[in-house]
């Protein structure tokens, strides 16, 4: 394996999660550095690391090839940039950004840098999702035209940054994003949205939301968001596929399931495409993009209660 020297950016959940898959992949003690502008982060899987509050310590360490961006959403495309302008690789957190423009804006950089880019997409990495996702491409339910899907979680601590949708893009961009990426993936091109809120609610971050999304040719995705269940609820989802000759479902993963490590598999697929220089084929950048246009899209709906179409 090539000698790697890792930067951690970000200190909340997903910082932990990389530096925790890192680890995992034998490379915990290539974590050189963990960038925080205010908070000295515990990072048990970097024991090595070096805190420093800015990225310019990081980038002016040549050694330094492979960033984890994982910051609140708002300085997600700035610091993508900045360390694609310098050559560097990046796993860049998912939403790749808050606006279209701020994407794009990033997959130019991408193009334009030596350094690959892969928007992480996490759910793509696990088993289940990606069996599914594999039957349907070798025809198990013949033509898809149908996909319902559910998220069901608790919400963030009060008071966190993810209260702020101009932060985190609420519930819709943060958290329904896994779903539009998959209904995607299963259904094409999304060209409409729609979006209602379900039932009573306080409001805030995870606010129940249901979505539906026209796609080319006919095919329509449901999507239900929930992350405003009491702190002690299970998380749970669930994907359901109609096609023209069968149906197939996932719903979530209980213990009769094999282990399964998605941020593990993530990581060890993006070192696999860095160490080759090649295309993250696995999350192209442009999917990412898809998947915010029908996220925003969706925020857009609710806010305006009207059908909201994708394209001209």
């Amino acid at each position: 394996m090539t000698a790697h020297r890792i930067a951690i950016v970000g200190a909340g959940r997903m910082a932990t999660a990389h530096a925790g898959a890192w680890r995992r992949a034998g490379l915990g003690d290539a974590i050189a550095y963990v960038v925080s502008p205010r908070t000295r982060p515990q990072l048990e899987a970097a024991p090595l690391a070096r805190w420093v509050t800015h990225l310019d310590d990081v980038l002016a360490d040549e050694a330094v090839d492979i960033l984890s961006v994982c910051t609140p959403t708002p300085s997600h495309a700035e610091i993508a940039i900045e360390a694609l302008r310098h050559g560097r690789n990046v796993l860049l957190e998912k939403p790749i950004a808050l606006t279209v423009a701020d994407a794009e804006a990033v997959a130019e950089a991408a193009r334009r840098s030596t350094g690959v880019l892969m928007v992480a997409q996490v759910v793509r990495f696990m088993h289940r999702y990606a069996e599914l996702v594999d039957r349907v491409a070798d025809g198990s339910v013949g033509r898809a035209r149908a996909v319902r899907a559910a998220r069901l979680s608790s919400g963030p601590p009060s008071g966190s940054w993810f209260d702020d949708e101009r932060s985190s893009g609420g519930v819709l961009v943060d958290f329904a994003i896994h779903d539009f990426d998959q209904a995607n993936l299963l259904l094409g091109t999304p060209v409409a949205v729609r979006s209602v809120r379900v039932g009573e609610s306080a409001g805030g971050f995870g606010a129940p939301v249901a979505t539906t999304v026209e796609y080319a040719g006919g095919g329509v995705a449901q999507v239900l968001s929930v992350a405003d269940l009491p702190a002690d609820s299970e998380f749970r989802t669930a994907l359901e596929i109609v096609g023209t000759t069968g149906t197939d479902a996932i719903a979530s993963v209980d213990s009769a399931d094999p282990p399964d490590d998605p941020f593990l598999s993530q990581a060890r697929y993006f070192l696999e495409c860095v160490e080759s220089s090649a295309d993250p084929r696995r999350c192209p950048t442009e999917d990412a993009i898809a998947a915010l246009r029908v996220a925003l899209a969706a925020r857009t709906s609710l806010a305006t209660d009207a059908r909201v179409p994708l394209v001209d």
